[in-house]
Parts: structure tokens; C-alpha cells; sequence
């Protein structure tokens, strides 16, 4: 029978699928935190209060590639080059979600449009990276291994939804209501294509890495089909609502050191 947790226990007890699993995920983590240090760093005049939280989400973000890596040095693993069609976060860039990286380079400021793009980006995204941690802490939270690092890295994800929300809402209450709106629902859509499509190919490298049967790696993926069609019929809305999260100011104090996985 198949469920979520016999899959993942699976991925994580073989050495060469835990071994692309973490370097996906920290590789994603890496990027994260070069973004939001880049954006911290080009916030316009009139959002400088915002470049100390942006920091703490980028150092956030960096930890948690670091923990990611240190659990594969735990295991006596290195990382392996990540397979392009696996790379959710330059797959949404290609696609036009989020600040394109050729803007971050360049030392212009970036204007209030921009920050309100680079919030929903990360509202939507924070949304799925929230669930899939939540998930894991489900399944793995007292797991000796990878444990500890699941809830950290769960706690700060939903630290920074949290942070997404309230600031949205701020500058919707500051006439940008609309554009939040129609921006939220057109990054959600090109989010969960991303996110079907990223999945399908990881589970096609996890299927040959652990030897599944064709039958049991294509309902595999009728199931990532079968998400997808339910975000794509209405599904993507709890990626879209706004709220005002029970955690105020989640992200306004320092970023919570993690130094045994440095």
C-alpha cells in the first residue's frame, strides 16, 4: 500500500535517493538565500523597514541548505549536481515568477512593485514549502536522524508564510489590493504546474534509483496529476487568501542559530 510516509521513510533509508533528496533541497535553500540577501540589499527607500526581515528569511533560508548538507555528512554523503528539470526555484524564474536573477545582480534599487512581487512570490511558495514540512514533522519529527532538523526548518517556514501574510495585507491596505490579488492567483497557477512538473521528475529519478515497478511508479505519478488537477480546479485559492497570521512580526527578530549544522 502506498502512502506518504512509507514513501519518504523509503527515499530516506536508501543512501544514493536520501543523497538527491537533500542536495535538491539544499541546493533550493542556497538559492533562497542569495535571493532574499539580494533583495534586502535593493529594497527601495520606502520599504527600508522591511530589509531586516528580508535578511532574516534569507539567513533562515541558509541554514536550512546547511542542515540539509549536514545531514548528508552525518550519513558520510556528498552532494550531486541537481538535475535542471528538478530545480523548482530557477523553473519558476524561467517562468516568470518572482525577481528574475539578472535584476538581483545588478545594484539598481528595486521599486515598491518589485517588493510586492517578490512577496507574493514567496507567499505562494512558503504556502507549499509550510505543508510539505508540516508533513514531514508528522512523519518524522521524533525520527533520530532527520528529526530535529524537520521541526527547525518547520518552524521557520512557518515563520516566514506568516511574514508574507501580514505584510501583504499591509501594503493592500495601502491601495495595492488589486494587484496583490490578480498577481497571488496568476503565480499560484504557474506555481502548481512547476510544482507537478518538479515532482513528477523527481519521483521518475527516485523510481530508478530504488528499482519501483512501472505500475508502482505510474500511480506514482497519476497521483501528482490527480493534486495537480484539484489546485488547477480551485485547489490554488488556499495559496491566494490572506489573512492575519496568529504569529505578528514572526520574522522581526534575529534568525535562530542553528550552529551544530554550520
Amino acid at each position: 500500500m502506498l502512502s506518504a510516509k512509507r514513501l519518504f521513510q523509503e527515499i530516506i533509508d536508501n543512501d544514493e535517493s536520501f543523497r538527491l533528496f537533500c542536495s535538491i533541497a539544499a541546493s533550493g535553500e542556497a538559492q533562497g538565500g542569495w535571493e532574499n540577501g539580494r533583495i534586502a540589499a535593493l529594497v527601495p527607500e520606502s520599504q527600508r523597514a522591511l530589509a531586516p526581515k528580508i535578511t532574516r528569511h534569507g539567513a533562515d533560508e541558509d541554514k536550512h541548505g546547511r542542515i540539509f548538507n549536514a545531514l548528508l555528512r552525518r550519513r558520510g554523503l556528498e552532494p550531486v549536481e541537481v538535475p535542471s528539470e528538478t530545480d523548482y526555484t530557477m523553473l519558476l524564474e524561467a517562468r516568470g515568477i518572482g525577481l528574475a536573477h539578472d535584476k538581483l545582480r545588478r545594484d539598481e534599487p528595486l521599486t515598491e512593485h518589485d517588493i510586492i512581487t517578490y512577496l507574493v512570490h514567496s507567499r505562494v511558495t512558503e504556502q507549499r514549502a509550510s505543508a510539505q514540512m508540516a508533513m514531514l514533522c508528522r512523519y518524522f519529527g521524533g525520527d533520530p536522524l532527520v528529526g530535529r532538523s524537520v521541526r527547525m526548518i518547520s518552524n521557520d517556514e512557518d515563520n516566514h508564510l506568516a511574514y508574507c501574510h501580514e505584510e501583504l495585507l499591509r501594503l493592500a491596505a495601502a491601495g495595492h489590493g488589486r494587484t496583490i490579488q490578480r498577481s497571488l492567483k496568476e503565480c499560484a497557477l504557474v506555481e502548481a504546474r512547476v510544482h507537478r512538473d518538479v515532482s513528477l521528475a523527481v519521483m521518475a529519478h527516485m523510481g530508478r534509483i530504488l528499482g519501483w515497478s512501472m505500475a508502482r511508479a505510474a500511480l506514482l505519478a497519476a497521483g501528482i496529476h490527480a493534486l495537480y488537477l484539484f489546485e488547477w480546479l480551485g485547489g490554488w485559492r488556499r495559496m491566494v487568501a490572506l489573512r492575519m497570521p496568529e504569529r505578528r512580526d514572526a520574522l522581526g527578530g534575529r534568525a535562530t542559530p542553528a550552529p551544530e549544522f554550520a
